[in-house]
């Protein structure tokens, strides 16, 4: 009752009342007063699109004061010294690392750009998932970077707030929250209930109430403090959340509430008690998950509750306030944004802050569950990481909650109950009996990455030391994470296809390498940057033992005893790189013995088979063994070395098979190798041999492989010795040897764990620095072509002398390419340099770091037997030129040797002593020098029957008694195969592992063929022969010197001694520097190796020639040779060509457009009688162009508004960046005529207007040729196939445009040439002694005959050219040419013709620079079409006839008879008058005569026109400057002037007339007939120009100034003349403004931009649209004219056209040059095609920065924008630009 009448009244006194009453000591009537109205207002049930209530709450929370004046006062008792400030995703933030503490850290703009971060490393990025700026929080941040006003904390000096302001709003608001929840549990369906789910529609509706949360949250601390006090208070939420008893709603409700929780599988804890088990909700969770699932494989689910600590953290959650059943909500509704910012925007809060994080860990089980089954799991994933990022950044809360809420068990057990949800049984191995699952990587949570916010937020939490080392220390919990990274172990497995092309190519890859990147890989890192220093060596430790531990378990579970499964291969072995990765870092930087670390030999062996299988893999992949497989294939092996993954997966790899090769037996080690990379049968003295597993062509790839890899083994030092700095070097090095490259994509390449790339961490070398010292930047250039260069970093000189390391190289390249690249650029360096000038150099030999002393056994692999064997063998093979080998082979096999000779091994003293029965009787010991020169005289091998070997041996050698060759055979050849040796290596491990008899083991363990794939048909028998060899490795070396340089004793008796002269000799060269370099290595190292080298080199030897092998070796002898040959001829054919393409290019530039050659030289002495020749371009032929068959010039029209954009003054017009700033478009070119041509028309007659003035202003037609001529009807063939073949065109047939057949430049139309002899020209030369009164009346007659046409109006030739008059016309729009008061008439159409004429030449001289001094006609005049242009425009326009009453000329060159008359002509005529003559502008007179008069004009009427106009412009010089005068000044003059009446004009008329205001127009006049003046300087040019003109002698004494006047002729009595002139505009309005006119106009600019970017991003990404006002998603600038666009905005779209092509159409008359403010680039809008320009605004390292991707600040680089003007200017971007496309419309 009380409430109705409280309803009634106003809600402002209503609150007043209330607000008072309970401000009593005894409140309870104003209390009770209070709850009812608002059990009225805030009813659950009335629906919540209702605004009432939220007035009503607005009101009463203001206490009765307006609500914006309260929002005020109690933003004035704000306390925070947080900004705190939240925004969604794709908001503008500032990532400023120098300030940075956690990597997370993120500042808006007002807070960034009020801090200080000069010279720091800071970048801009578009939030992807939102954020919260974290200034004032020095948790985050260093206090050095907050902005001025959290610097100062100004918040702590705030005085508290009054209890009245806010004693409303903790009455109020409980209320209003508690009515939120309600609507949210009464919206609520599950999702699989049968009705419609719209959850969208339920929180619309909430929009308003949420909203208004969010505006309290922006009030500041004081109304943060009390929503905070509301949110967490457990007794208001006890007595509010059920409701009342009574109400029946209210418990409805809140049984919603409770059946949602348990559909979530969570209970609260008291029904827990009471059911007494919590199992049954498991199991009913997991049986739903198993039927929603796809059935892929067998699918195997683990139990969770097995593994997992404490299972109630997955299903039990209990409410206790407000802010728990809010995010309770939020995740239901699968974070809606407006809760998310809500809840976030309170966090400045402290209280609030620790609350919220506490609920939100006691809620994550929960999140993980609703993000796996959301639809829209990527929005949700980003709202999750929006809030998580900003808790579990903070180190302080982090270590909070993971001590009293179990945050890191929640994590690691969620993270597998998630990937529990997609276990497959794994097929590595033995498929059958495996007990191993892995992942599914098809299954949608690892393809769709859903797994990412958490383990995003685990790497977080594990950046903070404290949280860390809690993980590392709870061992049931690290127990936990291996068995989740042993779910990656071994997934996504390849098998091989041997018959037939894989059907389908999965693409499930990607989802396995981001898994085991994000999901193992990164939280390693994170764990091993805690263990850096001797303290942490126990955790170190622990994590070692349980990776064997668990590796153990793998091995048993796949069934995995020491032979792998052919024919598979899986990228993923966590397991193996997490062991590597903590033994690396035990050694490193914790000083832990190596020894302790490792296992048994046995598992030593059984860890080194699976990478070893990646890396002869790679090989296989390479050699298109798996070609089978699909691409997908090469993409794994890509990906496994490329530079975000290899220092997670090969390095490790690489660093754990250098650890077991260190600690194994070297033979077994080195026969592993082989034997994995299938060529143990290769490696066979015979020069044929099977192999049966590989083909032919796969051999040679598979042993360069082979070969490779035990080279980059034995020399990668990343793990083994070398520090951080030296890595990052050697890591630059080798990316820029491939290319040079731009600082971003450096940066890129470079991988980034152990060297992060910011400068904080402290002790490393900044990348910067680093740059610096190993490179040189190259600025960026623009190229000819078009293109342009970024900048780029190129290595500097001594980089290449000294350190560029193939080796490093090969270990880095995605692409087989890029090691190609690299030694291209290597050998041209030395080239240039001149240190290897013949032939191809080899990789250079690199010295390696030393080996930290835990590693020194890797050494012991350079000083095996077996490896000296396959040493002996190959140099062998190769001398002897067997089938297979190459130069590849060799340089590894020499890189060997030297290794072997630069890292020695202290012997062994067991060495010695060992037993016999290992038949090494190859070599006597281990040492790789000793054994070089050891001679190995004969071995047995075993070969097809079919071998040579056989035949050849079959007659033993005469002189060796059969006896002897026996008995050597018994010490030398008994073990010849060689490698049955790796059999026998198995059998002696095996004896060592089983520690059983060598009899049992050699029963039970077959030769081992069990990898063996044995092809279908019986292979020919074998037989054993024996083949004679004396050589060592000494001598094969030699020979192979010899080999290698073509000469017969190559090295003399005598060359080591000259050697020791000049050491530095060797260090680049091609393989025979190679070999001396290794030979004096021996020499110096051993009297032995240097006896039997000069022993060796003192024989001469006979040249290499086994008489049976004779055909095949002469093949490979010659090859070299041949190729050298091919080279050459190669070199000479380019050499050809590019002579031919220069001549070509000249001749191509030097095309004359016909007659303009010989037109314009008018100083040619000699006149050619014949017609000028054309050449066609298509057909080839030669001729004139006739009437019947006319040539044409290729030529391309566009509408051009470049004139028109032309201001008085030269500096460029300013963008503006701020409100104030403004453009006015009034003072251009197009704008002044535009006004001057409406003011004419409102005074005069329409048709004598329209030929007073020029338009093509804006919208002029430009023609521009590339010079090439060819038969219209070849053109029209030639278009014909065009339209035939649309296929990869940028251009659109149909509308004409093709390119020119020769050059590619792009055209639209053909202009026809007249026929006509070069005698014309004689007419022009002919000098004249007529007088001018004589001239004046023939050119009077001339004007006469108008209706004679030189060309007869039905030939091809006419048509062809009405032809071009209609192009011409329809290249621009019909508002361009549409002047006159009755559009399409005559004159109108008269007007444009003449105009195109103007608008060619005026940007013929604005090409030029703007006069006619520099002579910078350019390539421009050469290949200027005016002259053909002129002639089609003359055609057309004689079709109009002047009026011989309203003829100008009469009115130029006589006086009329009297006023009177005139006066009673005009009026009879035409109510209007016509314009008089001092309005008319003289150019467009000049223009109108010569295209009338008939054609070819003779050079004296042309002068005697130019003379009549002279005069006229002067008088209008004149003219104009008296209107200027001041009365005084005009009272002086004519004072002045009285007294000279009597006389003519005489030359003392004002001297400052001569400069530009008469300039201007002769420029023109002169353009018409004339080539440029030779070079003058600026100040003579008037007098240059009156000479060419005939104005004046063509020679005037330099001695005294020449005055304007002097060039005066007149016929007629001047005075008369000129009063008459002056007479017909007297006592006209206006005449001021008209006499005035513009004649001087500045070359055209683009606006001038601010030199940095940010300044034009800040103002104008954020601006609203002028025309929809909205913000846009995609805003541009015109660069022309500064108008604000939206690109591709639907909001602006005009008749079907987008805003930009719009606008470009009436701003450029259809080209638009757009600046794409949130990308940076420009654009190029031309006709109906756009293109990409590039970007005019460059970072620090020149590099362009296209959409904003890096943030980095960009600077304005000068030389592109002035590129860009100049095309513009030119009218080139069709021929620069190359990339076109259509754009229909949609810019």
């Amino acid at each position: 009752m009380m409430a109705a009448l409280l309803l009634r009244r106003d809600k402002k006194s209503t609150a007043a009342h209330l607000k008072s009453d309970l401000n009593r000591t005894d409140n309870s009537s104003g209390v009770r007063q209070l709850q009812e109205l608002l059990d009225s207002v805030l009813n659950p049930e009335k629906p919540a699109a209702d605004t009432e209530a939220l007035d009503w709450c607005k009101c009463l929370i203001a206490g009765g004061e307006g609500f914006e004046e309260f929002c005020k006062t109690v933003r004035s008792y704000d306390n925070a010294t947080l900004c705190g400030l939240v925004w969604t995703a794709n908001f503008v933030a500032y990532r400023c690392r120098t300030c940075g503490i956690s990597p997370c850290m993120s500042l808006c703009a007002e807070c960034f750009n009020n801090g200080d971060h000069t010279g720091h490393d800071f970048n801009m990025f578009r939030s992807q998932a939102g954020g919260a700026c974290d200034c004032g929080d020095s948790n985050v941040m260093r206090e050095t970077g907050f902005c001025r006003r959290h610097r100062l904390r100004t918040g702590e000096n705030v005085p508290s707030v009054p209890r009245d302001l806010i004693l409303m709003s903790e009455m109020v608001l409980p209320r209003f929250i508690i009515c939120i929840i309600q609507y949210l549990r009464d919206g609520y369906t599950e999702p699989d209930t049968s009705t419609e789910r719209d959850l969208q529609k339920v929180l619309q509706q909430l929009e308003p109430q949420i909203s208004f949360l969010e505006e309290l949250t922006k009030m500041g601390g004081a109304m943060r403090t009390v929503l905070t006090k509301i949110l967490t208070n457990q007794q208001t939420f006890k007595d509010l959340s059920m409701g009342q008893e009574e109400n029946v709603f209210a418990k409805k409700n809140y049984e919603n509430y409770l059946s949602a929780l348990k559909n979530s599988g969570l209970v609260s804890v008291e029904q827990k008690a009471q059911t007494g088990a919590a199992e049954p909700t498991r199991g009913s969770e997991t049986g739903e998950d198993q039927d929603g699932g796809q059935s892929i494989g067998q699918r195997k689910r683990v139990k969770l509750s097995s593994t997992t600590k404490d299972p109630s953290i997955m299903d039990s959650l209990k409410h206790k306030c407000f802010l728990e059943e809010l995010l309770f909500w939020t995740i239901k509704y699968e974070f809606p944004q407006k809760m998310v910012t809500f809840l976030l925007n309170m966090l400045p809060d402290q209280d609030y802050k620790i609350t919220f994080t506490k609920t939100f860990v006691q809620h994550y089980a929960f999140i993980m569950k609703t993000l796996m089954k959301s639809q829209e799991s990527d929005t949700m994933s980003n709202r999750i990481v929006h809030i998580s990022v900003q808790l579990f950044s903070n180190e302080d809360l982090a270590r909070h909650v993971t001590e009293e809420c179990q945050l890191l068990d929640i994590m690691v057990t969620v993270l597998l109950y998630m990937m529990e949800s997609c276990l497959i049984k794994s097929e590595l191995q033995d498929e059958e009996n495996s007990r191993h699952v892995v992942v599914n990587c098809s299954e949608a949570l690892l393809k769709n990455n859903t797994y990412w916010p958490l383990v995003s937020d685990f790497i977080n939490i594990l950046s903070h030391q404290s949280v860390a080392k809690k993980f590392l220390e709870d061992h049931s919990l690290l127990m936990l994470w291996m068995s989740f990274v042993s779910f990656f172990q071994g997934m996504n497995l390849n098998k091989r296809e041997l018959s037939e092309h894989v059907e389908f190519e999965s693409q499930t890859y990607y989802a396995a390498f981001a898994a085991e990147l994000e999901a193992c890989a990164q939280p390693m890192w994170g764990l091993l940057t805690h263990c850096k220093v001797k303290e942490t060596q126990e955790y170190t430790k622990t994590v070692v033992r349980y990776c064997l531990e668990t590796l153990q378990i793998w091995f048993d579970a796949i069934g995995f005893v020491d032979e792998l499964a052919p024919n598979q291969v899986t990228f993923h072995l966590p397991l193996h790189r997490y062991y590597a990765m903590f033994l690396s870092k035990a050694v490193k930087c914790q000083g832990i013995d190596l020894e302790s670390l490792l296992p048994d030999q046995e598992m030593l062996m059984r860890i080194m088979v699976h990478p070893l299988q990646i890396q002869a893999s790679l090989s296989e992949i390479h050699s298109n063994m798996w070609v089978r497989n699909g691409l997908q294939i090469k993409g794994q092996a890509m990906t496994y070395v490329q530079s975000h993954f290899c220092n997670s997966m090969i390095d490790p790899d690489i660093f754990l098979l250098q650890v077991c090769a260190s600690r194994l037996d070297p033979d077994y080690f080195i026969s592993s190798v082989f034997e994995r990379f299938k060529v143990v049968d290769l490696l066979t003295m015979a020069s044929v041999h099977q192999n049966t597993v590989l083909d032919g062509e796969q051999e040679r790839p598979m042993l360069e492989g082979a070969l490779t890899f035990l080279v980059i083994l034995s020399s990668l030092r990343i793990h083994l010795g070398m520090a951080d700095d030296e890595i990052l070097r050697a890591e630059m090095v080798s990316q820029l040897c491939m290319n040079d490259r731009t600082h971003s994509s450096l940066l890129d390449l470079i991988p980034e764990n152990p060297n992060p790339k910011s400068g904080i961490v402290p002790g490393s070398c900044s990348f910067e620095e680093m740059l610096s010292v190993v490179a040189d930047f190259k600025a960026p250039v623009f190229e000819l072509g078009g293109s342009m260069q970024q900048g780029m970093y190129t290595p500097k000189a001594e980089v290449w002398e000294k350190e560029f390391d193939p080796i490093m190289v090969i270990l880095r390249t995605v692409y087989r390419r890029d090691v190609q690249s690299a030694m291209d650029r290597y050998s041209a360096f030395l080239k240039q340099s001149g240190m290897h000038t013949t032939g191809n150099p080899w990789p250079p030999y690199k010295e390696r770091t030393p080996l930290h002393p835990c590693y020194k056994g890797l050494d012991r692999l350079l000083h095996c037997k077996t490896l000296h064997i396959v040493i002996f063998t190959l140099l062998y093979k190769i001398w002897l030129d067997h089938s297979n080998m190459s130069e590849h082979v060799l340089c590894m096999v020499l890189y060997l040797i030297e290794l072997g000779l630069d890292n020695q091994v202290e012997e062994d003293k067991e060495d010695e002593v060992r037993p016999s029965h290992c038949h090494d009787s190859w070599f006597p010991g281990t040492n790789l020098l000793s054994n070089l020169h050891h001679v190995i005289n004969y071995v047995r091998v075993r070969v097809p029957e079919t071998a040579p070997e056989v035949k050849r041996e079959r007659e033993p050698p005469a002189s060796t008694n059969l006896d002897d060759v026996l008995g050597a055979l018994q010490c030398n050849v008994r073990e010849a195969q060689v490698f049955s040796l790796v059999a026998e290596r198995r059998r002696k491990f095996q004896e060592i592992i089983n520690r059983s008899s060598t009899e049992a083991s050699q029963a039970v363990r077959p030769k081992s063929s069990s990898t063996r794939w044995v092809p279908p048909g019986t292979p020919p028998q074998l037989v054993t022969e024996i083949l004679e060899i004396h050589e060592s490795m000494l001598s094969l070396l030699i020979k192979l010197h010899q080999k290698l340089s073509a000469k017969q004793n190559s090295l003399s008796a005598t060359w080591l001694e000259d050697m020791d002269a000049n050491p530095n000799r060797h260090v680049h060269g091609d393989g025979i520097t190679a070999i001396e370099r290794i030979l004096t290595k021996a020499a110096t190292r051993s009297h032995q190796s240097k006896r039997s080298i000069q022993e060796i080199c003192g024989k001469v030897f006979p040249p290499v020639a086994p008489k049976k092998n004779s055909p095949t070796a002469k093949k490979t002898m010659d090859k070299e040779e041949r190729r050298q040959r091919a080279r050459e001829r190669q070199q000479k054919l380019l050499a050809e060509f590019a002579s031919r393409q220069k001549s070509f290019m000249e001749t191509a530039m030097d095309v004359e457009s016909p007659d303009t050659e010989a037109a314009m030289d008018l100083g040619a002495s000699e006149v050619k009688e014949s017609e000028v020749l054309y050449d066609c371009v298509i057909c080839g032929q030669s001729g004139p162009s006739t009437e019947d068959r006319p040539t044409g010039l290729v030529v391309l029209l566009q509408a051009s508004s470049v004139l028109g954009h032309r201001c008085k003054s030269d500096e460029a017009k300013k963008l503006p960046t701020t409100d104030e700033e403004r453009i006015y478009p009034a003072d251009t070119c197009g704008a002044a005529h535009d006004v001057r041509l409406a003011l004419m028309q409102s005074f005069f007659k329409d048709s004598s207007c329209l030929q007073s003035v020029s338009i093509g202003w804006d919208g002029g037609v430009y023609v521009q040729t590339c010079g090439h001529t060819l038969h219209i009807d070849c053109h029209k063939s030639y278009m014909e196939s065009l339209r035939n073949d649309q296929g990869m065109q940028g251009f659109s047939v149909d509308k004409g445009e093709f390119t020119c057949p020769l050059c590619r430049q792009f055209a639209n139309s053909v202009l026809p040439c007249r026929p006509g002899r070069s005698t014309e020209v004689v007419s022009w030369h002919m000098s004249t002694n007529k007088k001018t009164s004589v001239l004046v009346k023939e050119v009077e007659d001339l004007q006469e005959q108008l209706g004679l046409f030189p060309v007869s109006t039905t030939s091809n030739l006419s048509k062809e050219m009405e032809l071009v008059i209609k192009d011409i016309k329809n290249t621009t729009q019909r508002k361009y040419m549409d002047y006159g008061k009755n559009p399409g008439s005559p004159d109108n159409d008269f007007l444009f013709m003449y105009s195109v004429a103007r608008t060619n030449l005026e940007l013929e001289l604005v090409h030029r620079g703007g006069n006619l001094c520099s002579g910078g006609a350019s390539g421009a005049a050469k290949r200027s079409c005016l002259n053909q242009l002129f002639h089609v425009l003359a055609m057309h326009m004689r079709l109009y006839s002047i009026d011989s009453a309203y003829n100008p000329w009469t009115r130029l060159t006589q006086v009329a008879p009297s006023r009177d008359e005139m006066n009673s002509r005009v009026c009879l005529d035409d109510e209007r008058p016509e314009v008089p003559m001092l309005f008319r502008d003289c150019p467009s007179l000049l223009i109108i005569f010569v295209l009338t008069m008939p054609q070819p004009l003779r050079k004296e009427h042309f002068i005697c026109l130019v003379r009549t106009l002279y005069n006229l412009q002067y008088t209008q010089a004149l003219a104009a400057l008296s209107a200027k005068f001041s009365p005084e000044e005009r009272q002086a003059w004519s004072t002045s002037g009285t007294l000279k009446k009597v006389m003519e004009i005489s030359p003392s008329s004002p001297y400052y007339l001569y400069h530009p205001i008469i300039c201007c127009p002769v420029r023109l006049l002169l353009l018409f007939h004339t080539s440029p003046l030779l070079c003058l300087p600026e100040e003579e040019e008037f007098s240059g120009l009156a000479g060419c003109l005939g104005l004046l002698d063509p020679a005037p004494q330099p001695s005294n100034p020449m005055y304007s006047a002097s060039c005066l002729d007149w016929t007629v009595s001047a005075f008369d003349l000129m009063s008459q002139w002056c007479s017909e505009v007297t006592g006209l309005a206006d005449t001021q403004t008209l006499l005035v006119q513009d004649l001087q106009w500045a070359s055209p600019h683009l606006l001038h931009l601010p030199d940095n970017y940010n300044t034009i991003f800040q103002y104008y990404h954020k601006k609203a649209c002028t025309a929809c006002k909205k913000v846009p998603k995609d805003p541009a600038l015109c660069l022309i004219c500064g108008t604000f666009v939206c690109l591709k905005g639907l909001c602006c779209k005009q008749q079907g056209i987008c805003e930009c092509v719009w606008h470009s159409q009436h701003c450029g008359a259809a080209t638009g040059i757009f600046l794409l403010i949130n990308a940076s680039v420009v654009i190029i809008i031309r006709g109906h095609r756009f293109c990409l320009w590039g970007s005019v605004y460059l970072d620090a390292h020149g590099e362009e920065d296209r959409d904003l991707r890096r943030g980095k600040p960009l600077f304005l680089c000068v030389e592109r924008y002035r590129v860009l003007e100049q095309q513009w200017v030119s009218h080139t971007f069709d021929h620069i630009n190359k990339r076109w496309g259509p754009h229909y419309n949609g810019l």
